[in-house]
């Protein structure tokens, strides 16, 4: 692959790490980052960047400081650092720590879907377990990431626990918030210099900025699929990013290649797939397309069983029914009758796919009724969520 240098004389226009400058062509916008799927769609190996996270999970280069221990010679994996860092999250839960602790297939696996989160591929419009109630999300099924008993979390809870997941010393501080900033601690003999979360929050909320990058690529393609380069070199040039800003940004780097060995500042080459090669990447099993599939069968009936019973409240009631669809003239009336109360435009295209919407008149009255300032709290969550909360309300 050749490598095109930045224009001469760029960096003299705009601050090096100007979070509002405009990124290049590779990542045009922040539309393109989440994954967007309708209600009980599975996310697919592709759409999480399976091979990715597995390699970034995997790898065995114990090179990174233990936060709760940073003057301790023995180091860390990034998967043993990031795994850490979740568990002592001031917003991890209890059930969810002893459950991260006790089983570490599900700790990985809820720490990919938390590190999809992290860098925005996976939005707070999203939830994982199929008796979400909430209008304001949508269910998905991950079965490449999903295949131990309990990984059942909503994104806006993932997000809680990553924004709380902090370096002992950033208790009570503000944590680094620019790429500078975080440099600084590094320069100041902090190792490491901010929590691993945090960097990538950082990174990702600076990826316009694209000094380590060559060409038309910047942070977050590397967690794209459309780019095309080999998941090991993204993984590869993740880690090289990490260290640089976590533990020391003068080389050598223990994940530096031939070329960022020899262009200080610069990720390791990324070689670009063919078309073939890119195939062989991402596959989903048959086991998982299954799997997908009867839990987006499992979604589908727990909204008919929501609807009816909606039904039946209302008919034991005496109160109206909403109007059923094909008696609606047209929405944009429905939504400035509707406006006043309820935000409908927001409220219909996220709360059930498409598909229940045509298929399932019903669904057009659960839609109008639900709150949407509800929260997910008001849900039949996962088994851990309800284990905490019988925990709170038997010990008030």
């Amino acid at each position: 692959m050749a490598f095109i240098p930045p224009p001469t004389g760029s960096h003299n226009m705009t601050p090096a790490w100007a979070a509002e400058a405009i990124p290049p062509v590779g990542y045009l916008s922040r539309k393109a980052l989440p994954i967007k799927r309708q209600d009980a769609e599975p996310l697919t190996r592709e759409d999480v960047q399976y091979d990715l996270l597995h390699y970034l999970f995997t790898d065995n280069h114990a090179v990174f400081t233990n936060p709760l221990s940073p003057k301790s010679s023995k180091k860390m994996t990034f998967s043993d650092l990031y795994v850490s860092t979740l568990v002592n999250s001031s917003k991890c839960s209890k059930v969810l720590k002893e459950k991260m602790v006790e089983t570490p297939d599900f700790s990985i696996e809820f720490a990919k879907i938390s590190l999809l989160t992290n860098v925005g591929r996976i939005n707070t419009t999203m939830a994982f377990f199929p008796e979400m109630k909430t209008a304001l999300r949508t269910y998905h099924p991950v079965p490449s990431l999903q295949k131990t008993d309990g990984n059942a979390q909503d994104a806006p809870r993932i997000k809680n626990c990553l924004k709380a997941a902090v370096l002992p010393s950033e208790f009570k501080t503000i944590p680094p918030s620019t790429p500078e900033e975080v440099l600084a601690k590094l320069r100041e003999g902090q190792r490491p210099s901010t929590s691993v979360v945090n960097v990538i929050f950082v990174l990702a909320n600076h990826a316009a900025v694209s000094v380590h990058f060559d060409g038309n690529l910047n942070f977050l393609d590397l967690f794209l699929p459309n780019t095309r380069f080999a998941s090991a070199d993204r993984g590869r040039a993740f880690l090289w990013l990490l260290y640089h800003y976590l533990e020391n940004e003068n080389p050598p780097n223990p994940f530096d290649d031939e070329h960022s060995a020899s262009h200080p500042g610069k990720i390791p080459y990324l070689r670009k797939l063919s078309t073939a090669e890119y195939q062989r990447e991402n596959v989903d099993t048959p086991e998982e397309i299954q799997w997908g599939n009867m839990m987006s069968n499992e979604r589908n009936l727990f909204l008919q069983r929501l609807v009816t019973s909606s039904d039946e409240k209302k008919s034991r009631s005496g109160a109206p029914h909403f109007i059923q669809p094909h008696k609606i003239v047209g929405l944009p009336t429905l939504k400035r009758k509707m406006a006043p109360c309820l935000n409908v435009s927001v409220l219909i295209p996220l709360c059930l796919s498409l598909s229940v919407l045509t298929h399932r008149p019903g669904a057009w009255r659960l839609a109008l009724q639900t709150d949407p300032s509800a929260d997910s709290d008001d849900e039949m969550t996962d088994q851990y969520t309800r284990l905490d909360y019988s925990k709170l309300s038997s010990n008030p």
